[in-house]
Parts: C-alpha cells; structure tokens; sequence
C-alpha cells in the first residue's frame, strides 16, 4: 500500500492516537465487570491480568507497527481487531439499558458496535492472509485473493448491521449477560452461517498453505516464520475453541460464551500472536524497527527504576528518618535527577546488546578504531582504516577525507565510492 507524504507525516499521530484509545477501551472491561457483577471467578484481580496480558501486548506491537510501517495494513489489522472484539460492549450494555433504562451516553454506539462480531472474524482472516508482508499472495491466485476478500467484506457488512437495525427501530432487548435478545431475521440467519463457515475455511486454508512456505524458507527468514506461524497458530486454535467450540457445547449461540474462565483462557491464548511477533521483530529484526524497540524497552526500564528508587528514598526519609514530606520528595527528586543520565548509558547499552545489534555492532567498531588509532602512526593507515569504518557502520555511498595542513597528493586514495 503506497501512501502520500501527507499520510506518512500524519501516520505516527494517528497511530498513537488508535494505540492509546483502543487501549483505554478495551482496559475499560474491567472496571465495567466490576459495576455489573460480571468479574470472572478468580475477581477483578484475574479479569484485569488477563485483559491487560492480551490487550497490552496486542496494543503495544499494533501501534508500533502502524506508525513504524504506515503502508503496512498488519499494525491498523491488530488495532482494529482489538476494537472490533475485545470492545466491552456487552458490559456497558448491560450497564445502560438494564441498569440505568438507557439513560447513559453513547449506549447505541455499544449495541452497533458489539453486533460487529462478523467483521472481528473478517478481520483476523484478512490479518493471516496478509502475513507478516502486508500484501496478498502473488501470481495468478492474486485476482481471485481480491475477488473472495471482497466478498466476504461485503457479507460480514451486512451480517454486522444488526445493531443498527435494531437501533433503527426502536426496539433494544438485553439480556442478563449483555447480547442482543431480539430474534435475528432468516436473512441474517443465513449471513451469521455464511460467516462462521468461511472464517472457519480460510482458517484453515491458511494454515495449511503456510507449511510449504515455512519449508522453502530459510536462515533468519526462517526464524522469523517459526514465530509468527506458531503464535498465529495459538490464535486460530484459541479462537475456534473458545468462540465456536465451548459456546455450541454449551447450547448457546458463537462468540464469547457466559463461562468466564474459558472467555479468560481464550483472551489469554489469544495473546500469543502479538508475543510471538514481538519475539520476531525484537530478536530477528522483522519489519526492521528495532531502533524504535530498543528506546522503548529502555525508557519504560529506566522509568520503572527511577520511580522505585524515587518512591524509596521518600518512604525512607518520612518513615524511618525525621523528614518531613516536602523535603523528602525534594531529595528524592535531586537523587533521581542525578542518577538519570548514567542509569539511561547503562540501560540503553544492555538494550541495545540484546535487540539493537546493528547500533551496538557499529559503537563496538568505532571503539575498536579508537584503539587502533592510538597505537597506530602512519597517516595513511589511519586514513584508509577511517574510511573503512566509516562505510561498515554508516554505509554511505561516497566517503572523503580532509586533512587540515596537508598538501593535496592526486595520488592517494582519499576518497572511496560505494
């Protein structure tokens, strides 16, 4: 997908914006659970890891990807998946017209957006089709690839405008668990089942046209695949298991069943596929954004140590020392203030050692050179072993050297083209 300069610029500002609002929203499950008695069995506590282990991760890799890879449809994929069916409509439905008889604000987006179920399934067919290169298959499967995702975009549409058809008329029925209780038209029927069966049969189609790929793979390429298929494949089973198979054993409708443990179970599972492709891009460089990886990691490590160490310092002063609080949270302030700059060194090299190779690997030549230099005294060593070293860790396409003083000798090499 080609983008305009316009929309590069404006990528990373939408995509913070989606990562941050898609993840308030979905973080909001849990303290709507708690206000309509719906906590799994583990409490609150259970409901919040396991919302927070899946959405969090999911959140996180989308949003980078979205603003790292704009042309990449695979992080808006991940985002839109979250809202699309981790939303807590059914909660704040719930919370609306069986508590508050449809008094609070936006309850009618959460009924149009919680009959959007067709479009989570589409939505996860499309993101496995279009794995980990954002473009679907080549040759001639590429115009039937077009025709059969179209298709299906058109029926999850109209299999999604149950809610505003119920909207539209005026006639809202919830029941006790937050689902729509109004019978469904036998032209929806049809488009429910339609949708099931081909999410069921591109599934499945995928995962078994991904072992020839894995197998012709090879090297880092390899490595890649492994992660990516392994998680996707957590996923898919995930999905099929705690959205079609536990529900229709249950004797209720597809989609996420009334037992809580199995709805945690399937959230968490559901999970691995963020995990496995954070593993893929921090450790085999996919989709290239280690950079951006490494300054995360780093900062939110240095966040995390700077806020104990602040948090210790002023329950040490005002608890075992006679301190009083302001001057404690002064000190505390000094301490952290100074301690900020070499814990960042210490940190951003660790990071950098474990999922930034190419900048520790050209911080190690560069200090290698800086030895060399000192026990080296012809010039022009000096000069060819800087020019090298300039092309290994920046890789321009041309390298000259000045030097100040120096008559200019047409014949000495001090420039070198890539």
């Amino acid at each position: 997908m080609v983008l305009s300069q316009a929309a590069r610029r404006a990528a990373p500002l939408v995509a913070i914006s989606l990562g941050l609002i898609t993840l308030a929203l979905d973080m909001a499950t849990v303290p709507l659970d708690v206000l309509t008695h719906q906590s799994g069995t583990g409490g609150p506590v259970a409901d919040g890891f396991a919302v927070a282990a899946a959405v969090i991760p999911t959140a996180a890799v989308g949003t980078l990807l979205a603003m790292r890879r704009p042309g990449n449809p695979i992080g808006w994929l991940l985002l839109a998946i979250l809202v699309a069916g981790f939303s807590p409509t059914s909660q704040y439905a719930v919370l609306d017209y069986r508590m508050h008889h449809g008094m609070l604000p936006l309850g009618w987006a959460a009924i149009a957006l919680q009959e959007t179920w067709p479009m989570f399934l589409f939505f996860v067919a499309i993101l496995l089709w279009l794995f980990p290169d954002g473009r679907l298959p080549a040759g001639r499967w590429r115009r039937p690839s077009v025709a059969i995702g179209v298709t299906g975009l058109l029926i999850c549409l109209a299999a999604s405008s149950r809610g505003v058809q119920v909207l539209a008329e005026h006639d809202v029925r919830i029941g006790a668990n937050g689902d729509l209780t109004n019978p469904a038209t036998g032209v929806q029927t049809l488009l429910f089942g339609a949708v099931i069966v081909g999410a069921l049969a591109s599934w499945a189609a995928w995962l078994a046209v991904q072992i020839p790929a894995y197998r012709r793979a090879d090297g880092e390429r390899r490595q890649q695949l492994k992660w990516l298929y392994s998680g996707a494949g957590i996923f898919v089973a995930a999905l099929f298991i705690g959205v079609f198979i536990v529900p229709v054993a249950m004797g209720e409708a597809p989609g996420w069943g009334t037992q809580p443990v199995v709805n945690d179970l399937t959230t968490l599972a559901a999970s691995a596929l963020p995990a496995c492709m954070g593993v893929a891009v921090l450790r085999y460089r996919l989709y290239e954004i280690d950079r951006i990886i490494s300054r995360v990691v780093a900062y939110a490590i240095i966040s995390a140590v700077l806020a104990g160490v602040f948090a210790g310092l002023v329950v040490l002063a005002t608890a075992v020392l006679p301190v009083k609080t302001p001057v404690a949270i002064a000190a505390g302030t000094l301490a952290v203030a100074s301690l900020f700059t070499p814990l960042r060194r210490r940190v951003q090299r660790a990071v950098d050692r474990r999922f930034n190779r190419a900048r520790y690997n050209a911080e190690a030549v560069v200090a290698a050179f800086a030895t060399r230099v000192v026990q080296t005294v012809d010039l022009e060593a000096v000069q060819t072993d800087l020019i090298g070293v300039v092309l290994e860790t920046f890789e321009p396409t041309r390298v000259s050297v000045w030097l100040s003083g120096a008559r200019p000798d047409p014949s000495a090499a001090s420039a070198r083209g890539v």
